[in-house]
Formats: C-alpha cells, structure tokens, sequence
C-alpha cells in the first residue's frame, strides 16, 4: 500500500502574490487573521511548528521527515501553470534541494483551473470573484508545458511512479477536455505527453484523472466510465478531496459531522472501485474549515465556496475510514492500492496533517499506525473494523 499526501505551495513569498497583495504575503495571512464565526468554531489554528518558509530547504526537510516518519510515501504538489509556472518555489527551492529529499517521492497535480481573488472573499463576491490568473493552455501550447514538466520533474530520480511511470495528474478535468477540444482531442494530447517521455527514455506516465468537476452533471461514475469507453486514455481516477462531495455538505451547516460525512464518502467511494475499468484511488479528507478565506467580517452564511460547513478532525472516524479504504483498495493490485490523504497543508481550507497546537501528531500518528507493517515484508496490522 503507497500513502500519497496533496501539497499545497502557497506558504512562501510568490513575485505575483506580492504584485497583488504586498511584500512578503503568503497564505499564512489568512491564518494569522481568522477569527471564530459561529459558536464553538476553533480559529484561529495555529501552525506548532511556526509560520515557516517552505522554500527554504531546512523547513521543507523537516516536512519530509515528519511524513517519512509517520507512512508517507510522496508528497502530490498542486501545480499551477499560468503562461509559466506559479507557486513552484515550494517544489523548486523547497522539495527539490532539501538534503533528505530521498526520504519520500514527489508528483504533480496539474491545478488547471483559473485562480480567482479568493484570498479573501466576501459573501457577495463569493461566486464571481474576479480572475487574476486565467488558465490559458490548448493544444497548440500545450508542448511547452510538457516539455518543461518532462525535462525538469519526470526525469528526477526523486519523481513518484506508479506502475513503472511516472505518476501525473488533471484536476478539473471537465475543463481540460473542454479547453483541448473535445475526447477525440484530449486523447491525442495526452497521447503526445505519453511519447514525449518515453522520447526522454521513461516507460510513458501514468495519467490520472481527479473527479474535482464531476465531468458533468451525470453522477461522476458514469462520466467516467463514458471518458472510457471513448477512448480518452486516463490510466485511474481519484479525487481531490471528500468536501461537498455527497448529501450531508447541503443538508448540514455549520457544522458536518466527521462520521457521517467519512459515511457517505465510503459509499461513493465503493461504487467507483467496483465500477470503473480503471483504478479509483480514494482519499482521506483530514477536515474542513474554509473560513479562512472569507472576509471575516462577514456573517457565516451558507453559500458559494469558501462559504462552506465546517468538519472538525475527528481521530476515531478518520482511523475508522481509512482501514475502511484500506479493505477496500485490497482488490487491486500492491501497485495500485494508494490512499490519497487531502492533504499536508491545505491550512486555510482546514484540511492538513501538519500539526497544530489543538491536535499536535494526533493524525500522523493514526497513519503510522495504520501502515506500519504493510512495508518490508511484514503483515499490516488489523484496523479496528478489519479483526
């Protein structure tokens, strides 16, 4: 069984972020400014380790051993590409030159959706928040982008693989299907990043579809088995994250209790591994709070995104749904079986691993405990519902 933790790298100085909002900015102003909106609701959450440049090596190494040490197998970096890269310093500066890199492996999630002013948000401006960055990619550019993430990521001793190749993949993918041009077309691009790699002498990638948009409005299953049976070519499918994803994030507000939200994921979740031709890799959510990036002198009101329920860490639902995913996963293949955790650091979404002042190691250590002995030869231990 491989781990794979999504990074988010918006916890260093960026020159468009400065552009935008003032020298030194990062992600962690957001943190630093949230305040409770409802009663009982814990903000501000306080990072244990400090607010940390994660584009200097030594911060980045002290992340690379708190996930080695605790089950994590890769860290998958959101990545963004606005007519060049964005956000990568964490990648680049961070991951790339920490001197225990080796400890674990990195991948990319092509972030392909354009980035609105949502840092922060007010109620009103919610669902039409203005677009700083457009995400401009088409067929007749898109060679750049797979040059540039063959030459400088793919071909990193350091770079995560699944079944051989080197594992890729598209966020939105309603989008990036629209934005090439259709199926027949989508097929073809990604049957040219394919062959540009195997021209740099690796064995393809593996390309991964992640069930942000849904596809469509069909149930997300359907449209994947559709994206199938035309033909498109995505090697397994998974998701970002469990958040909105099912019943209990419309009928529920403020609050979404953990247990029934981890519920209704393994169900959906269920359906796409018995259903897809392909391998669906769940996800773990860690928790929710998107307050953040509201404008926290707005009322808490149900609405578009960030406007979200809260869902609180909870350790025996989180333990209990992941040695659920872990039966679960246990019909595939040892190279297939992969649980995404959402995620290492999505600080201002509530959804990390890093510890915090509250819960410290508390979710790392349920990881350890639930992978220890699925590596080296030795038998995992029994998850609680797995005696």
């Amino acid at each position: 069984m491989q781990i794979a933790a999504y990074y988010f790298p918006n916890y260093h100085r960026d020159e468009r972020n400065e552009a935008f909002h003032g020298r030194g900015w990062t992600e962690w102003e957001l943190m630093k400014c949230a305040r409770p909106r409802f009663e009982g609701h814990r903000q501000p959450r306080i990072p244990l380790w400090g607010y940390q440049d994660e584009a200097d090596p030594a911060v980045m190494a002290r992340k690379i051993d708190a996930a080695a040490d605790h089950g994590i197998d890769a860290f998958v970096f959101d990545w963004y590409w606005y007519d060049g890269p964005y956000l990568q310093r964490a990648l680049d500066e961070g991951f790339l030159l920490a001197p225990n890199r080796d400890r674990i492996k990195f991948a990319l999630m092509w972030a392909n959706h354009d980035w609105h002013d949502k840092h922060p948000v007010s109620f009103a401006n919610a669902t039409n928040a203005p677009v700083l960055y457009p995400w401009t990619s088409t067929p007749e550019n898109i060679c750049e982008v797979w040059d540039y993430i063959i030459g400088r990521y793919f071909t990193s001793p350091s770079y995560w693989s699944v079944n051989g190749k080197p594992y890729f993949s598209i966020y939105a993918v309603k989008r990036f299907i629209s934005q090439m041009g259709g199926t027949a077309n989508t097929a073809k691009v990604l049957a040219l990043l394919r062959q540009k790699a195997v021209n740099a002498g690796l064995p393809g990638v593996h390309i991964n579809a992640v069930s942000f948009d849904n596809l469509d409005n069909r149930p997300f299953c359907e449209s994947a088995v559709i994206l199938e049976a035309e033909g498109v070519g995505f090697d397994s499918f998974t998701s970002y994250n469990s958040a909105g994803a099912t019943p209990v994030w419309r009928e529920k507000f403020p609050r979404v209790a953990y247990a029934e939200a981890a519920r209704e994921y393994l169900a959906f979740a269920a359906h796409l591994v018995d259903a897809l031709p392909v391998p669906y890799y769940p996800v773990v959510t860690a928790g929710w709070d998107s307050s953040p990036r509201t404008v926290q002198s707005d009322a808490y009101r149900f609405g578009a995104y960030p406007f979200m329920p809260v869902m609180e860490p909870e350790e025996e639902p989180f333990e209990k749904l992941f040695s659920d995913l872990k039966r679960m996963t246990g019909k595939y293949d040892d190279e297939n079986r992969i649980i995404f955790i959402n995620a290492w650091n999505e600080w201002t979404e509530g959804s990390y691993l890093e510890p915090d002042t509250h819960n410290k190691y508390k979710f790392l250590e349920i990881i350890k405990r639930q992978t220890t002995g699925s590596r080296n030869g030795r038998p995992e231990l029994k998850g609680k519902d797995e005696k």
